[in-house]
């Protein structure tokens, strides 16, 4: 957990210091690009059928219990 701390306290570091030297349009051209980004990602998600998400939560959750119950059950000796 700390080694990831640090690590995006150093990713974080260094993203700050490029974008130091940029101009204000450069970073406007950067903003752009990234809501244009978002804007396709938002649209394949609305896409996507909606069971298809829940399915595979669910599926996460089942077998989690399910595999709770096989580590939790007594041994009948």
């Amino acid at each position: 957990m700390l080694l990831r701390l640090a690590y995006l306290g150093v990713a974080n570091a260094f993203a700050l210091l490029r974008l130091l030297p940029m101009s204000d349009r450069d970073k406007d051209a950067e903003i752009l690009a990234l809501r244009h980004r978002i804007t396709v990602l938002e649209r394949q998600l609305a896409e996507r059928p909606p069971d298809e998400g829940l399915n595979s939560a669910f599926s996460c959750v089942w077998d989690t219990k399910r595999l709770l119950r096989q580590r939790i059950a007594p041994v009948l000796g």
